[in-house]
């Protein structure tokens, strides 16, 4: 979150600066966090010394301001910077996928998105969310217009990539959250049975799931939490720029493009589906229908 925020406002126009994240300062500023905000401000700039790209030395106000330039409330008009440092943070925890998320808001659209998966297979991803390749880390990047492309975090070349071409879901496999609390899955058994899908579902944390989804790894990516509670745009935004680049859809449970240009949250129906444009229909028809089943809608 310092790093990001500090290079952005050194590379951009102080003017034109403006971001959104979920985190604050508050915690680091009450009595008692001192300590650990010298190890955060002691560890951030041991890390700009050994990358050698700038010459600075934060304080630990720097730091703590660094952290609160993402309290933008965002919206349909001007560009702002949207951040997630660790999505999915039990997966970081415990050393399972998680994912560290940046996009480009102009006008209330996404104009382009990285995200860096620490943990996922640069080549592909198994069903028990392990690699069938030898290198581990990927980084995806996409800008609106000019498609997608991933690369490995220990350097590569960047690769153009696209989503599966299967129409048949029977064929498809599908990923979903780890986290049982951001995933009904009786629904989502549901809708699987009522698309004939035959393979396990893929459950891992974070926006890695939009990753796998661009690269082909996997067919479906579907979100449907508990409870009808608001999604941060940060959790979307540049995962879903990757999918749409790569030729995919990503829409809400009826079919509706995500809105981002509402703020910090999105407004949409229940659940978020990504998947490729032969898939999308059947999968938001059976997951309607599952939804009205579960009483979900109405």
């Amino acid at each position: 979150m310092v790093l990001v925020s500090v290079v952005l406002k050194i590379e951009l126009p102080s003017n034109s600066f403006s971001m959104v994240a979920e985190e604050d300062s508050e915690d680091l500023r009450k009595d008692g966090a001192q300590e650990m905000l010298g190890h955060i401000t002691k560890l951030v700039n041991e890390t700009i010394i050994n990358d050698g790209s700038y010459s600075i030395t934060l304080s630990k106000e720097d730091v703590l301001v660094a952290i609160d330039g993402g309290k933008s409330e965002g919206g349909p008009s001007g560009r702002y910077w949207i951040l997630d440092p660790i999505d999915g943070t039990k997966g970081f925890i415990r050393g399972d996928q998680y994912a560290i998320g940046l996009a480009l808001l102009d006008e209330g659209k996404v104009v382009l998105g990285a995200m860096a998966c620490p943990n996922l297979p640069f080549k592909s991803i198994d069903h028990n969310g392990g690699s069938s390749g030898d290198q581990v880390g990927a980084l995806f990047s996409a800008t609106i217009g000019c498609g997608s492309t991933v690369e490995s975090l220990e350097g590569s070349q960047p690769q153009k990539i696209s989503v599966c071409s299967i129409s048949n879901p029977v064929d498809a496999s599908f990923f979903e959250s780890y986290e049982r609390k951001h995933c009904m899955r009786d629904c989502t058994s549901s809708i699987a049975e009522k698309l004939g899908i035959q393979a396990p579902p893929v459950r891992i944390d974070s926006q890695a799931k939009y990753g796998a989804v661009a690269q082909g790894d996997g067919a479906i990516y579907w979100r449907f939490p508990h409870k009808r509670s608001k999604e941060a745009v940060w959790d979307h935004a540049a995962g879903s720029i990757i999918v749409t680049e790569a030729g995919g859809l990503v829409k809400d449970a009826s079919g509706n493009d995500l809105d981002f240009s509402k703020g910090r949250y999105l407004d949409r129906d229940a659940g978020i589906i990504a998947t490729n444009k032969y898939l999308m229909p059947l999968v938001v028809k059976a997951a309607q229908e599952a939804m009205k089943e579960e009483g979900i809608l109405g």
